[in-house]
C-alpha cells in the first residue's frame, strides 16, 4: 500500500521508485491515499504487477538505479537543509547518537521499565532542550562576532531557554493528564481555537524532530520492559493548548486550581527525570509551572469553541396518524419529541397541487410498473404466424439448450388429485392388498426385465471375444471398452460375468509383466485395474460369488503380495499351488494392501451409496440427505440446503416443481437465481424436463429479468432474478398473482452476504408466505441463517392465524388456493452435506527456463501451527487418500519416537486394517484420525515437530521468472498433453479474459501455419479459382436451360458441373481443415448441423464472429458483458465437449452448470477470496466422468494460495436493509395493495425481520428510528402525507428505485421546473430540440445517474485524449444551486436523526479501538480541580465518536457537508452513506477533487466504444453495459413522464423522448 502523493515532489518520486521496484519483483501495488475505508476494508486502486512492468524494469535497470541514486542524494540534501536551520552544524548521525545516548541514560535511571508515553515525553523533552540550548549557543556565536552587547544577549538567551523549559513542563503535565484521564473524560475537553505563537514555532519543529529520532531508535529498548500498548496515543495537542491557555489567561487572572496529589507526584517524577537527562545545564524545579510571561498562544477574540451554543435545528418529529407506523414504531413514539401542528416545519409541507395545476401534470396518476415496461420477448396474445413461428423456434432451442445441461428424458406432467401426506409415512411391512391390475403390471415388468437381460447376454456374447482379444493386445484400451459396455448394461448377472473376464485378463497381464521385467519397471496400473475389479465384485455382486470365483480373487490378492487379505478371504492352501512361495516376491507390488489402495487407488475407492430405490425418484437412487429434501417438499416445509457443488442438491428444486405442476394448474413455483445467465440456464432445464397440457393462454415456464420477460405471470414455473421478483412482491396490484405462489427456490442464497443487492434477497425471504428452499454450497453459519428464517416463519404463522380469524370462513373454504394454504408447514429444516463426490487436488504452475512445471500442493501446507491451535483444521479442508498417506509418512519422518506411529500406520489403522475393499468413508476416517493426532502434537508441546511436518509438506518457494501472459498458450497445451482438458481458466479482468483466449487461438494458428506446406496454399488458391469458374458455368447453364427446351444432353452437362462443384468443395474443405493438434475442439462431440444452429444465433451480436472463430479451435470466453446468446454458445459447446478451453470471470462460477476436469486460477486479484475460490474450484471434477478434479494455480503467490485454502467463507450477518425509496415502496404497497391486510403484513415483515437486527435489540431500535427519519424526509419532500398515503411524484421516485439518491434529486429538479427552463425547442411550436439542449440534458443526467469516479491524480496526466473529454463538467449553475439546497436540507435532517439515534451507542465499545480492542476506559480523575475544569464540556458531543472529539469535532460538524463517516459513533451502525445526499463534487480523504467520468456524454457526442476504451480507460464490455443501463434509465424517465403528463406537446416530455430515441439509435449501432 503506497500513497500516490508524498509531502513534496521528491517524496512522490521516491514512492514511484518503490512502485516500479515492487512491480519488478511481482508485488502488486495498492494506491491507498485519499480513498474511503471502514474498519475492515480499504477501497483503493489496485495496480497489479504486469509483465510489461517487469520487462520495463529489466530493460531500464541501469537507468532506474542511476536516477534512484540521484534522487536519494537530493533527499539527503533536503534533509541536511531541514536540520541545518534547527540544529546548525549537528549532522544526522550526531543526532541519532544523541538520541541513543539519552535512551541509554534513561534505562539506567528507570531500570524497572516504563510505558511509551512517559518514555517519549522525558526523552524528547530532554533532547529538545539540549538541542535548543545548542541552537541558542550557535546563534550567540554568530551575533557575538558582530560585536553586540554580550550581557544583554546572554540575558535574552536565558529567558528564551526558560520559556522553552516552561513549554516542556506543560507538555509533561499534558502527558500526565493523558495517563490519568480516561477517554470519556478527555472527550469533554474544551476546544481552544487559538494557534501557537510564531516565536515558539522553531522549538516545536525541533521537538518533533527529536521525537522522530527517539522513536527511530526504539529498538534499543529491546531487553527493557517497555509497554507499547499506547503507542497510538503519545500526545494530545488540544489538551496541551488547553493547559497553556489556563496558565496564560485564567491562572494569571486569579483562578488557582489544584492538580491533585497523584498528578502532582507523577508530574514531578517526569520533570525530575528530564532534569537528570539534560545534565549539561539546570532546567529549574518542577514548580512553578510558569516562570516566564511569554504567550505560547496567539490572541483570539473567541479562543474557546462553545459547543453548547451551536445552532442545532429542532429535533421534533412531524406527527403522523398511520396504523402501519404505529404497529412498527409505536413502542418508541412515546419517548420522541413531536412538533405542534402550527410549527413552521409542519405548515410548510410541500403542496404538490399547485405544481400540477400549473403545468397540467397528474403526478398522482398510478404509473405502469417495471413488469409492464420490461420488453416482452413475444407478444403473448398475438396470433400472427410469424410470432407463432418465433415462439416455436424459442421452445425448440430451449429444449435443445436444456438437453445440453443434463441427459434427462422429458416428463409429461398430468394434474392429479392431491394424495394425503400420510401415504409417505406408511410402514413398509403394512402393504395393502394388491389389486388384479397391480399383479398384472408387476408380472409384465418382470417379463420385460427378463427379456432385457437376455438381450444384454446376447450382446455380451457377441462382443466378448473382440474385447478379450483387445485386452490381450492392450489391456488399458480393452478395459476402457469393457467399462463402456458396463455403463450401458443393467443386468447384474451379465455385469458379474464381464467383471470376472476382466479380472482374469488383469491377472494374466500382471503375471506376464512380472515374469518379463524386473521389480523397478512394474506397471502398477495393471495391479490397480485388478484391485478395481475385485472391489467391484466384492461390493456390488457378493450374492453371485461362487467358491471358484472367491478362489480366483484370493489368487489375485496372493499375486499382488497381499497374503493377510488372501487368508482372510480363502484360508485353504490351494491358492498358490502353481508357484513356489519363494518366487512370490517377484509378483508382489512391494507394499501393504492399505497403502497400495490409498496411494494408487484413492480416486477409485467406492463411495457409500444407498442401494434401496426411492419410488419418488426414477433416474437414480438418492442418498439419505437427498431423501430428506424430498420429505421437506412432500411435507410443504422450508429448508436451508448447504451441500458442495455438483452434489445433487438442485434435484430437490425440480422435484418441487413437479409436485406443484401435478397439484393444479394454478399453483406457481418461483426460482430465484442471482444472474441472468443462470436464469436462462434454469429456464432451459425446465423446458427440457417437463411438458404439460395447460389451458389456452397458460404456459409451463416463464422468465422475468430486467432485459426481457416471457410468460412471466401466466406460467406455473417462473425463473427470475431477485430485483425482478421484489418488483412483483412490492407491486400493489400483483397481490392476486403472489397468492398463487406455492414454493420459492433461492439458488446461491449466500449472495445474501454480498455487498451489492444483498438486502433484496433479505426482502424476498421475509415477504414470501409460502415454503421455500434456500440452496448454497458456501455458507459458514447456516445455523444462524436457519434460526433467523424460522423466526420469520413464526411471524407468518401468527399473522395467518390472526388473518384467518378476521376473514369470513365461508370464503376460505370455497377457495382452492386457501385449501393448500391451510396445509402449509411453518417448519424450516437445515440440511447439511459436506462430502464432495470427487476429491480435489491442487497444483502450482511455475515458469522456469521458458517452460512450465507443475508441483503438487498438499492442503496442509496452507496451515500453520498457530492456525491449527486457534481454529483447528478448516471444516472443508479435505485430503485425497494419497495426500493422507503423504501426511502420515511426513509425520513418521519428523518425529522418530512418535508413540502412536504403529497404531496410526495405514496397515494397522482400525479404519482400514484387513479390508479387501477400503471405501471412501474409511479413508476419510483415517484422514480425520491423522488430523486429530497432528492437532494433539501442537496442544501437547510438540509444536516444533508439527512445524517441521507442515514445512516439509510445503512446496519450495515457487517464483515464476517468465512472462505469464506469453506463456499462457503453453500452459493450455501442457494441460492438453496431460489429458487435463476440458478446463476453466479464471481471470478477474474482462479485457484479460478475452485477450488470453485470443492468444491461445493465435498460438494454434501459428502452429498450423508452421506445419502447413507452401504447396497447400497454392493448391487452395487453384481450387478456389476452379470453383469460381465451375460456379459461373452452372449459373450460365441454368440461364440457357430456362430459355430453351429441356435437352437431355444439356441436363447431363449441368449434372457433371454440379458433381465437379461438390468434388472441388470437398477438396477445398480438406485442404483448409484444421489438423487435430492445432485445435482443442472435439469434432466428434457435436454434429455439423447442431453446431451451425448454435452459431446462427450469434450472427448479429457484438462478439458473435470472434466467438465463432474461437469455438472452431475449441476455445471460448465467458463474462458478464456478453450478450445472453453469446454466453449460451460457450456454455452449450463446452458442456457438449466441443469447446474444451474457456477463460472466464467469477460470474461463471455463480451456479452456471459448466463442470470440467480442471480449474485454473490464472490471475491474482482482490476479488479472488475464500468465497470465490470455493465457488470456482468447485467446478473441477465432473460427476460420472472424472474421479478426481484438479485445481491449478498459475501466477498466484504461495501465501495467497495458503489463505484461500484455509480461510473460512464470510459469515452471513446481513446488510443495512432499508433505504428511503424502499420505505416509499413499502408505504405504496401498504396504502394501495389489493389485499390491504396481506400487504401490511408483508411490509411489517420486511421492517421487523432484517438479518442485521436478528437478536440485536439496539439495531432494531436504530432501524425504527431510521424508518421514522425516512418518513419525515418523504413528508418534507412532498411524497407522503401525514396519514402515510402517497402524494406528488412518489410514483416516479419509487419507479427509479435502482438509482437512490439520484431519483430523489431528479424529481426535485423536475418539481422546481429546471427541466422546463432547459428543454426549449429550436423555435416556437416546434417539437424538435437542438443538439446543444440535448447535450446539456445528457450532462445533467450523467451527473445524476451511472456515476463513475476517476482517481484525483488522473487530472494531472499529460496524456492526450483523442475523441473524449473524459472529465465530466459540473452541472449548469441553476441545477447546481438546486442540488446544494437539497443536500443542505437533507444533511440537517440526517444530523438531527443521528442525534436521536446516538443514545443507542454502545459506549463501552466506543472507548475501544475497533480492531486491536485497546481500551481507553478507566476511573475518571476526580481529585484534580484543573482536570475537572479543563474537561467539563459535555454538551454538543452526543453523536460524535470520543476519538473524534479529541480533534475538536462536535455535533455541529454533523450539519456540515462532507463530514467524514469516522466522526460518527460507530456502534449505532449507521453513517452518512445512508443519507440520501448526492454531492456534485466528490473529494478524497486528502481533499483532492475526484472527477466524474464523462463516458455517457462523450459517447452521446462521438458514438464510439473504441473512444471510451482509448480515452476514458474503460473496458469495452463494461462500457457497453453502463451505456445500456444509462439508456434504460432515460427510457424509463421518458415513459413515466409521458404517462404523468396529459399535454401531448409538453416540452420536457418531448425532449426526453427525443433523447431516449437518439441514445438508443447510437447504442444499437455499436
Amino acid at each position: 500500500m503506497v500513497a500516490d502523493e508524498g509531502l513534496n515532489h521528491l517524496q512522490t518520486q521516491l514512492f514511484n521508485f518503490l512502485i516500479i521496484q515492487s512491480w519488478s519483483i511481482k508485488v502488486n501495488v495498492v494506491l491507498s491515499s485519499g480513498q474511503t475505508s471502514n474498519i475492515l476494508r480499504l477501497y483503493a486502486y489496485l495496480m497489479p504487477s504486469t509483465c510489461t512492468n517487469q520487462t520495463f524494469f529489466k530493460e531500464n535497470k541501469k537507468k532506474i538505479e542511476n536516477a534512484y541514486k540521484i534522487l536519494i542524494k537530493q533527499l539527503q540534501e533536503c534533509r541536511i537543509l531541514a536540520l541545518e536551520s534547527l540544529f546548525g552544524n549537528l549532522k544526522w548521525k550526531h543526532m541519532m547518537d544523541e538520541a541513543c545516548e539519552t535512551i541509554s541514560l534513561l534505562k539506567q535511571l528507570w531500570p524497572e521499565g516504563s510505558d511509551i508515553r512517559r518514555v517519549l515525553c522525558v526523552t524528547s523533552c530532554s533532547l529538545s532542550l539540549r538541542m535548543y540550548h545548542h541552537f541558542l549557543e550557535n546563534r550567540n556565536k554568530t551575533i557575538s562576532d558582530q560585536n553586540t552587547d554580550i550581557q544583554e544577549m546572554e540575558s535574552n538567551c536565558l529567558n528564551m531557554m526558560q520559556e522553552m523549559e516552561d513549554l516542556c513542563k506543560l507538555h509533561c503535565l499534558s502527558v500526565v493528564f493523558l495517563l490519568h484521564s480516561p477517554l470519556s473524560q478527555r472527550a469533554c475537553a474544551r476546544f481552544i481555537t487559538s494557534h501557537w505563537a510564531k516565536n515558539i514555532q522553531t522549538f516545536l519543529k525541533m521537538k518533533k524532530w527529536c521525537e522522530y529520532f527517539i522513536l527511530s531508535n526504539i529498538n534499543i529498548f529491546q531487553f527493557w520492559n517497555l509497554n507499547l500498548i499506547h503507542l497510538c496515543d503519545l500526545s494530545d495537542e488540544l489538551l496541551l493548548k488547553n493547559i497553556a491557555f489556563y496558565y496564560e489567561n485564567e491562572n494569571v487572572e486569579g483562578l488557582h486550581l489544584n492538580l491533585g496529589d497523584v498528578i502532582m507526584k507523577d508530574y514531578e517524577h517526569l520533570w525530575n527525570t528530564v532534569s537528570k537527562l539534560v545534565r549539561k545545564f539546570s532546567v529549574g524545579k518542577p514548580f512553578p509551572l510558569r516562570t516566564t510571561k511569554l504567550s505560547f498562544l496567539e490572541k483570539s477574540p473567541s479562543p474557546i469553541k462553545d459547543t453548547s451554543k451551536e445552532n442545532i435545528p429542532n429535533l421534533g418529529f412531524i406527527p403522523m396518524s398511520c396504523e402501519l407506523v404505529d404497529k412498527f414504531v409505536g413502542d418508541i413514539l412515546k419517548d420522541l419529541p413531536f412538533l405542534k401542528s402550527d410549527d413552521p416545519v409542519v405548515t410548510s409541507l410541500v403542496k404538490q397541487k399547485e405544481f400540477d395545476e400549473l403545468v397540467h401534470w397528474h403526478s398522482h396518476r398510478p404509473l405502469s410498473d417495471d413488469y409492464d415496461r420490461t420488453k416482452c420477448q413475444f407478444d403473448e396474445k398475438s396470433r400472427d404466424p410469424r410470432f407463432l413461428r418465433s415462439v416455436q423456434k424459442y421452445h425448440v432451442f430451449q429444449r435443445f439448450y436444456g438437453s445440453s445441461l443434463e441427459s434427462v428424458s422429458p416428463k409429461v406432467v398430468v394434474t392429479q388429485a392431491v394424495k394425503p401426506k400420510s401415504n409417505f409415512s406408511v410402514p413398509k411391512n403394512k402393504k395393502a392388498h394388491e389389486t388384479k391390475a397391480e399383479i398384472i403390471t408387476r408380472e409384465n415388468k418382470k417379463r420385460l426385465f427378463a427379456k432385457e437381460e437376455q438381450k444384454e447376454e446376447e450382446k455380451w456374447n457377441a462382443l466378448s471375444f473382440s474385447i478379450e482379444e483387445e485386452m490381450k493386445e492392450n489391456l488399458n484400451s480393452g478395459i476402457k471398452n469393457l467399462e463402456d459396455f458396463l455403463k450401458s448394461c443393467k443386468s447384474n448377472s451379465v455385469k458379474f460375468r464381464v467383471e470376472m473376464v476382466a479380472l482374469t485378463a488383469c491377472l494374466k497381464a500382471w503375471k506376464e509383466q512380472c515374469r518379463g521385467k524386473g521389480e523397478s519397471t512394474k506397471d502398477l496400473s495393471i495391479a490397480v485395474q485388478m484391485m478395481k475389479r475385485i472391489h467391484s465384485l466384492m461390493e456390488r455382486y457378493p450374492e453371485l460369488l461362487q467358491e471358484a470365483d472367491q478362489q480366483l480373487i484370493a489368487r489375485c490378492l496372493k499375486y499382488l503380495g497381499f497374503d493377510e487379505l488372501t487368508s482372510s478371504l480363502y484360508p485353504t492352501q490351494v491358492v498358490g499351488d502353481d508357484i513356489k512361495e519363494k518366487k512370490m516376491d517377484k509378483y508382489s507390488v512391494g507394499m501393504g494392501p492399505v497403502r497400495f489402495q490409498l496411494q494408487y487407488m484413492g480416486h477409485y475407492l467406492i463411495r457409500d451409496e444407498r442401494k434401496d430405490p426411492d419410488p419418488r425418484v426414477q433416474d437414480f437412487i438418492p442418498d439419505t440427505w437427498q431423501r430428506e429434501l424430498l420429505d421437506v417438499v412432500d411435507n410443504n416445509e422450508s429448508a436451508v440446503i448447504v451441500a458442495p457443488t455438483s452434489s445433487g442438491k438442485t434435484y430437490a428444486s425440480y422435484y418441487c416443481m413437479e409436485k406443484v405442476l401435478k397439484e393444479s394448474n394454478e399453483g406457481v413455483v418461483v426460482y430465484v437465481a442471482p444472474t441472468k445467465a443462470l436464469v436462462n440456464q434454469v429456464a432451459a432445464t425446465v423446458h427440457s424436463r417437463f411438458t404439460k397440457n395447460l389451458p389456452n393462454g397458460e404456459a409451463l415456464c416463464g422468465v422475468f429479468t430486467r432485459d426481457y420477460r416471457h410468460d412471466a405471470l401466466n406460467c406455473q414455473v417462473l425463473i427470475t432474478v431477485p430485483a425482478c421478483f421484489e418488483i412483483l412482491l412490492l407491486s400493489p396490484h400483483r397481490q392476486a398473482w403472489v397468492k398463487r405462489i406455492r414454493y420459492v427456490i433461492f439458488d446461491e442464497v449466500h449472495c445474501l452476504g454480498g455487498e451489492i443487492g444483498a438486502e433484496v434477497w433479505e426482502h424476498l425471504l421475509v415477504m414470501i408466505r409460502c415454503p421455500f428452499l434456500a440452496l448454497s454450497a458456501t455458507i459458514s453459519n447456516p445455523e444462524h441463517l436457519t434460526e433467523w428464517l424460522q423466526s420469520v416463519k413464526h411471524y407468518w404463522k401468527q399473522e395467518d392465524n390472526t388473518m384467518g380469524k378476521n376473514r369470513n370462513a365461508g370464503y376460505c373454504a370455497s377457495s382452492h388456493k386457501d385449501h393448500f394454504r391451510m396445509k402449509e408447514s411453518y417448519k424450516v429444516r437445515l440440511v447439511l452435506y459436506g462430502e464432495r463426490y470427487n476429491d480435489l487436488e491442487k497444483h502450482i504452475c511455475s515458469i522456469t527456463h521458458d517452460d512450465i512445471y507443475f508441483d503438487h500442493f498438499h492442503p496442509c501446507a496452507a496451515l500453520t501451527t498457530d492456525h491449527i491451535e486457534k481454529y483447528g483444521f478448516p471444516s472443508d479442508l479435505t485430503l485425497s487418500p494419497r495426500e493422507t498417506i503423504q501426511l502420515y509418512d511426513t509425520m513418521f519422518q519428523f518425529w522418530e519416537s512418535w508413540p502412536r506411529a504403529q497404531e496410526l500406520d495405514p496397515e494397522k489403522s482400525i479404519h482400514c486394517k484387513n479390508k479387501i475393499v477400503i471405501k471412501k468413508l474409511d479413508a476419510r476416517k483415517y484422514e480425520e484420525s491423522l488430523k486429530a493426532e497432528l492437532t494433539s502434537w501442537i496442544k501437547n508441546g510438540h509444536t516444533e515437530e508439527a512445524k517441521m511436518v507442515l514445512r516439509n509438506l510445503s512446496p519450495d518457494s515457487v517464483f515464476s521468472s517468465g512472462n505469464t501472459v506469453k506463456m499462457f498458450p503453453l500452459l493450455v497445451e501442457k494441460l492438453r498433453k496431460m489429458e487435463k482438458l476440458p478446463a476453466l481458466f479464471f481471470l478477474f479482468n474482462l479485457g484479460d479474459v478475452e485477450e488470453r483466449a485470443l492468444s491461445v487461438r493465435t498460438s494454434l494458428e501459428q502452429k498450423q501455419a508452421e506445419k502447413r506446406s507452401l504447396k497447400a496454399d497454392k493448391e487452395a488458391h487453384d481450387v478456389t479459382n476452379k470453383l469460381r469458374k465451375v460456379k459461373k458455368s452452372i449459373e450460365k447453364q441454368k440461364t440457357i436451360d430456362e430459355k430453351s427446351q429441356k435437352n437431355p444432353r444439356k441436363m447431363d452437362q449441368r449434372l457433371i458441373h454440379e458433381a465437379e462443384h461438390t468434388n472441388l468443395l470437398r477438396t477445398l474443405e480438406k485442404n483448409l481443415e484444421i489438423p487435430q493438434e492445432c485445435t482443442y475442439a472435439n469434432q466428434k462431440a457435436i454434429d455439423t448441423e447442431t453446431l451451425q444452429m448454435v452459431f446462427d444465433r450469434v450472427k448479429s451480436t457484438r462478439k458473435g464472429e470472434q466467438l465463432k472463430a474461437l469455438a472452431r479451435r475449441g476455445i471460448g470466453y465467458h463474462h458478464s458483458s456478453l450478450n445472453f446468446k453469446e454466453k449460451q454458445l460457450v456454455e452449450i459447446l463446452f458442456r457438449k465437449g466441443f469447446i474444451r478451453v474457456v477463460t472466464a470471470t467469477g460470474t461463471l462460477a455463480l451456479g452456471i452448470n459448466m463442470p470440467c476436469k480442471s480449474v485454473v486460477f490464472a490471475q491474482n486479484s482482490v476479488y479472488l477470496d475464500a468465497l470465490n475460490y470455493r465457488q470456482m474450484s468447485g467446478r473441477a471434477g465432473r460427476r460420472g466422468q472424472d474421479l478426481m478434479g484438479d485445481v491449478y494455480f498459475f501466477d498466484i503467490p504461495l501465501p495467497k494460495i495458503g489463505k484461500l485454502i484455509k480461510s473460512n467463507v464470510p459469515e452471513l450477518r446481513g446488510q443495512f436493509p432499508l433505504s428511503i425509496t424502499l420505505v416509499l415502496r413499502l408505504m405504496l404497497l401498504a396504502s394501495k395493495g389489493d389485499d390491504p391486510e396481506d400487504a401490511k403484513a408483508k411490509v411489517l415483515s420486511v421492517l421487523k425481520h432484517s438479518l442485521l437486527s436478528f437478536k440485536q435489540p439496539r439495531v432494531t431500535e436504530m432501524l425504527k428510528l431510521y424508518f421514522l427519519f425516512s418518513l419525515q424526509f418523504l413528508m418534507k419532500q412532498g411524497y407522503l402525507d401525514q396519514e402515510g398515503k402517497l402524494m406528488g411524484f412518489a410514483g416516479l421516485v419509487s419507479h427509479l428505485h435502482y438509482h437512490e439518491p439520484s431519483n430523489l434529486v431528479f424529481v426535485s429538479f423536475l418539481v422546481k421546473g429546471l427541466f422546463r427552463n432547459l428543454c426549449q425547442p429550436t423555435k416556437k411550436g416546434s417539437k424538435h430540440f437542438s443538439q446543444d439542449v440535448m447535450e446539456k440534458l445528457v450532462l445533467v443526467l450523467a451527473n445524476l445517474f451511472g456515476r463513475r469516479l476517476l482517481p484525483a491524480k488522473f487530472q494531472d496526466t499529460t496524456l492526450k485524449f483523442y475523441q473524449s473529454k473524459v472529465f465530466l463538467e459540473d452541472l449548469p449553475e441553476d441545477f447546481n444551486d438546486a442540488l446544494h439546497e437539497y443536500n443542505m436540507n437533507v444533511t440537517k435532517d440526517f444530523a438531527s436523526f443521528l442525534l436521536s439515534v446516538s443514545k443507542l451507542a454502545d459506549m463501552k465499545q466506543e472507548y475501544q479501538l475497533p480492531l486491536s480492542k485497546i481500551n481507553f476506559t478507566g476511573k475518571e480523575c476526580e481529585d484534580s480541580q484543573l482536570v475537572s475544569h479543563l474537561m467539563n464540556c459535555k454538551e454538543g458531543r452526543v453523536a460524535i465518536s470520543p476519538f473524534a472529539c479529541l480533534s475538536g469535532n462536535s455535533d455541529g460538524d454533523l450539519f456540515q457537508p462532507n463530514t467524514p463517516n469516522h466522526v460518527i459513533l460507530r456502534t449505532i451502525g449507521i453513517n452518512h452513506t445512508q443519507a440520501p445526499v448526492l454531492w456534485s463534487k466528490i473529494f478524497d480523504n486528502q481533499g483532492r477533487r475526484m472527477p466524474l467520468n464523462a463516458y455517457a456524454l462523450d459517447f452521446y457526442k462521438h458514438g464510439s466504444l473504441t473512444g471510451l476504451v482509448q480515452d476514458n480507460r474503460m473496458n469495452e464490455g463494461t462500457a457497453y453495459e453502463l451505456l445500456k443501463d444509462f439508456a434504460l434509465t432515460i427510457r424509463s424517465i421518458s415513459v413515466s413522464l409521458r404517462e404523468l403528463c396529459e399535454n401531448e406537446d409538453d416540452n420536457v416530455v418531448l425532449a426526453f423522448e427525443q433523447l431516449s430515441e437518439t441514445f438508443f439509435e447510437k447504442l444499437n449501432q455499436v
